[in-house]
């Protein structure tokens, strides 16, 4: 049935089916991408399921293919909110209508579903070509360098941001909890039996839970640094949205600025306009070795740096001598449980790491990861949570 449905549809279009099949099965994969980047698990089993949701529904529709992935792709309560915001942003700000015939209480939790009727009631929806044509564009702008990106692209790139969630690393903590598994609690244990009559008659158990791990991100805003600002600094807005309470975020160019309390807005144009009165070094130089042993003296060596994964954002550019750098990187290594530079220019064909700062820094990273697309920021935060 899906088969005729598509062969029909593209008889009018004039399209080889087999294209316009691929062009529909490209469109979901890309968007179950963006939905686990916006962490629904849309695992391979409900992408399945939403192909052949599809393949029976008019794909001319933008309702249709709106309540088939959300019918399919969610699988609890928590996911709505996030589809919503991911179907919005891959597909361009395309809003699904409600269904015509649904109650009032249906239509009122198709309320939460991004809608966008026209003048005509929203008689006319979308093709399945400008569907199509959206996602890719969406997919092409996720690989894009945003140093060189347009405003309209700029914008598109900042609903992107707002499906990020970024997942914090877990460290073992010292205190025992309850648990129905691990070690036995001898003193619960006991204190049971005694309730009991002095007979054991049931283990208690406890185990060591994980507890998120400090995250710290140090954002060069460097006159060279400042067409990748912008998205870096958005990029911290999430993470620390995502994890008030765990992550700090400090700019760095010819000094130390702490703007951890401005990102903690939830309107990220908000936070980034209060973090940009903050800064009074924007677009300046860079003395990265003197504003790092700046943060290691006031913040790291207090606890700050301790055990935490340290994120540094630069391209390497350093005005002072490169010795200073290689001194604070080494001693930043042997406080912080990981090391992550991160640098725009890598993500560039052909890039070799020959400014001074970065051959200074190498040698205390434990990785080394590119920061100038929207799929690099996505694969950073798998490497933070990884750390």
């Amino acid at each position: 049935m899906a088969d005729t449905r598509a062969v029909r549809a593209d008889t009018r279009t004039g399209t080889p089916a087999g294209t316009r099949t691929r062009d529909v099965v490209d469109t979901v994969l890309g968007f179950a991408r963006t939905l686990r980047a916006a962490g629904v698990a849309a695992s391979p089993d409900r992408v399945e399921a939403m192909l052949a949701a599809v393949g029976h529904l008019d794909v001319l529709d933008a309702g249709d293919v709106y309540w088939a992935g959300r019918l399919t792709l969610c699988s609890g309560p928590d996911d709505l909110d996030r589809y919503d915001a991911a179907f919005s942003a891959w597909f361009g700000g395309e809003r699904a209508r409600a269904p015509r015939t649904a109650a009032p209480e249906v239509r009122v939790v198709s309320a939460m579903a991004p809608l966008d009727v026209g003048p005509g009631g929203g008689e006319e929806s979308p093709g399945r070509d400008e569907l199509a044509v959206r996602a890719s564009a969406a997919e092409v702008l996720r690989h894009r360098d945003v140093g060189e990106l347009t405003a309209a692209e700029r914008a598109h790139l900042r609903r992107l941001f707002t499906v990020l969630r970024p997942a914090a690393p877990m460290r073992p903590s010292r205190r025992r909890r309850p648990s129905p598994a691990g070690s036995v609690h001898a003193a619960r244990t006991v204190r049971r039996a005694l309730r009991d009559g002095g007979e054991v008659t049931r283990l208690l158990h406890r185990h060591a839970a994980p507890r998120p791990r400090r995250v710290v991100l140090l954002i060069d805003v460097s006159g060279s640094m400042s067409p990748y600002a912008d998205a870096l600094l958005r990029f911290a807005h999430v993470a620390v949205r995502a994890r008030p309470a765990s992550t700090e975020v400090f700019t760095v160019g010819t000094r130390l600025t702490r703007v951890t309390r401005e990102l903690r807005l939830r309107d990220p144009d908000r936070a980034l306009a209060a973090t940009g009165s903050a800064i009074p070094d924007w677009s300046g130089g860079t003395r990265l070795g003197e504003v790092l042993k700046a943060f290691l003296d006031r913040w790291g060596q207090r606890g700050t740096a301790r055990g935490a994964v340290v994120v540094v954002c630069s391209d390497g550019w350093e005005r002072g001598g490169t010795d200073l750098l290689g001194e604070q990187m080494a001693r930043l290594q042997r406080l912080a449980h990981a090391v992550v530079w991160v640098n725009p220019h890598k993500g560039r064909p052909g890039y070799e790491p020959l400014a001074g700062g970065i051959r200074a820094a190498l040698p205390s990273v434990d990785a080394f990861v590119a920061g100038h697309s929207m799929a690099a920021f996505e694969e950073l935060t798998g490497v933070i949570q990884r750390a």
